[in-house]
Parts: structure tokens; C-alpha cells; sequence
């Protein structure tokens, strides 16, 4: 059973576990680490931008999912979304913020040392 939560003010006061690298500060960014949002932000960083359409193929989803996924990124400015029309045609287009390849190159930092403390 878990501990109840113990709150001061509105942050949580629960133990951090430590990883193996001995850095108990860093965390790994749980907003990237879902599959999903990691490969948007993955095919955004390899590609100028990306449609809407683009990235629903590439990552073989829905357009429910992708949209819910793509919102939350945007919301933490990870990636922008411009809206455009083309004739009467909708169209979305997505890029990766600089906020959003700087978290997307802390995850993979932290991901390496986390597999070359595996290996040691």
C-alpha cells in the first residue's frame, strides 16, 4: 500500500528515488517520456516542421491521439502550432521549440547515463 502523501504548500514532500549516475536532481522528464510525445518531438527535431497529416502517418496513430499528445507539448512550449488554410483546406503544421530541443536533449542525456550505469 502506498504512503499517503505528504504536502507543504502545493509541493509534494514524497522521498525522490536516487538513480544509479549518484545525480538525484535530475529527473527524467515524464512530459517526453511517453511514446507518443517522444516521437513527435523526435521527428520534430530531424525535420524543419512537420503537418499534421506527416506526423499522424509517421507515428501510425489517430488523429484523437495525436492531437491530445501534440496539445500537451505545446502546452509546455516543447513544440508550436500554426494554423493555416490552404484554398478552404485546413492545415496544421507543427516545429520544435528551442525550449522544446533543449528538454528533448536533456531526456536523451539522461537516458545514456541511465543505460551506461546499466552496463558498468
Amino acid at each position: 500500500m502506498a504512503k499517503p502523501l505528504k504536502k507543504t504548500g502545493t509541493v509534494d514532500a514524497r522521498p525522490r528515488p536516487h538513480n544509479r549516475t549518484g545525480d538525484s536532481t535530475r529527473e527524467l522528464d515524464r512530459l517526453i517520456h511517453e511514446r507518443l510525445r517522444l516521437g513527435i518531438v523526435s521527428a520534430l527535431a530531424v525535420n524543419e516542421s512537420l503537418s499534421f497529416t506527416d506526423l499522424r502517418t509517421m507515428l501510425d496513430t489517430t488523429d484523437g491521439n495525436l492531437s491530445v499528445h501534440a496539445r500537451k507539448l505545446e502546452e509546455a512550449g516543447y513544440i508550436h502550432c500554426a494554423k493555416t488554410f490552404e484554398g478552404r483546406l485546413p492545415r496544421t503544421a507543427y516545429k520544435l521549440t528551442a525550449t522544446g530541443r533543449k528538454a528533448l536533449e536533456r531526456y536523451l542525456n539522461h537516458m545514456e547515463a541511465l543505460i551506461h550505469a546499466m552496463r558498468r
